[in-house]
């Protein structure tokens, strides 16, 4: 079994005596919980992923709000994330519009183009597929968002760089569901402008 990593807040306490921490501390703690997510979901075997991905992928038929999405925003795996391309082939045969993100700029929200499962594609500058074609913008109105980390009030860790975050906060009627391995439940405090997700799916 895994054993749970220590919280942010646990390692904040024992990282100094004084009552105030510089934020520089607390970033850097947080990205800290990053790598040991990250390198824990790497140390997980493939076949172990698949059947963890086979069981997000039944929850996920289960949820309303993404069966009865016209436009879904999904995501292109990384890192080893649960890989849900199956899912994806589903939801297109059964009528979606399917959208991936694309990252416009550092301090942008996503935009998200149309996707179909086969499309051409291409690695942006973060190593992420994205389509060859990117003509077209449209808006989901429910995302499929991965985690690297998420705690008991639904917040999301992610890779720092606060993408979907600005997203969320420009589709506040989109329904977020957030997918991570049960291995990436942590205790973390969630940042000023950290927006919870409306659900998120394990294994």
């Amino acid at each position: 079994m895994t054993q749970p990593l220590p919280s942010v807040k646990e390692e904040m306490q024992s990282a100094s005596d004084e009552s105030i921490i510089p934020s520089l501390s607390t970033l850097s703690l947080r990205q800290e919980l990053r790598k040991r997510l990250i390198q824990e979901r790497k140390d997980t075997t493939s076949a172990l992923r698949q059947a963890w991905d086979i069981r997000i992928q039944q929850k996920l038929l289960n949820v309303p709000q993404i069966m009865q999405a016209d436009i879904i925003g999904v995501y292109s795996p990384i890192r080893c994330e649960p890989n849900l391309l199956a899912f994806y082939q589903d939801l297109h045969q059964a009528g979606k519009q399917l959208a991936l993100p694309l990252v416009l700029a550092k301090d942008q929200a996503l935009a998200f183009v149309p996707w179909i499962p086969g499309d051409n594609m291409e690695k942006d500058e973060f190593g992420v597929l994205i389509p060859t074609s990117r003509d077209i913008v449209i808006q989901p109105n429910t995302l499929l968002i991965p985690c690297v980390g998420y705690n008991a009030g639904r917040f999301r860790l992610g890779y720092g760089g606060g993408f979907y975050d600005r997203t969320l906060a420009e589709l506040p009627h989109a329904y977020s569901v957030g997918i991570a391995y049960q291995l990436a439940y942590c205790d973390f405090a969630p940042e000023k402008f950290d927006l919870a997700m409306s659900i998120v799916v394990t294994d």
